[in-house]
């Protein structure tokens, strides 16, 4: 959580959002996946099966997507980010 949040910090190298996760996934350019606690299923085995395709870091976290939003400083919920 630590690295997350100062990512969060310095506002480099964060990418919010499922879609926006996966699609950084595929092309193999994220180094770590965050997932919320109450990540939909379909989407936490959707980014599960990239991330061991890959072998790419998957922390699911204690926060739910709500208060991801909240530390993330965003007017929404965030179920996924991940780090260039």
């Amino acid at each position: 959580m630590k690295e997350l949040k100062e990512a969060i910090k310095e506002n480099k190298g964060l990418i919010i959002g499922t879609q926006r996760t996966l699609k950084k996934l595929k092309m193999k350019e994220v180094k770590k996946v965050y997932a919320s606690s109450n990540c939909p299923k379909e989407v936490l085995e959707d980014i599960e099966h990239y991330t061991k395709l890959y072998n790419i870091p998957l922390v699911k976290l204690e926060e739910t997507n709500e208060e991801l939003g909240i530390i993330c400083k965003k007017p929404f919920h965030i179920s996924v980010l991940s780090l260039e």
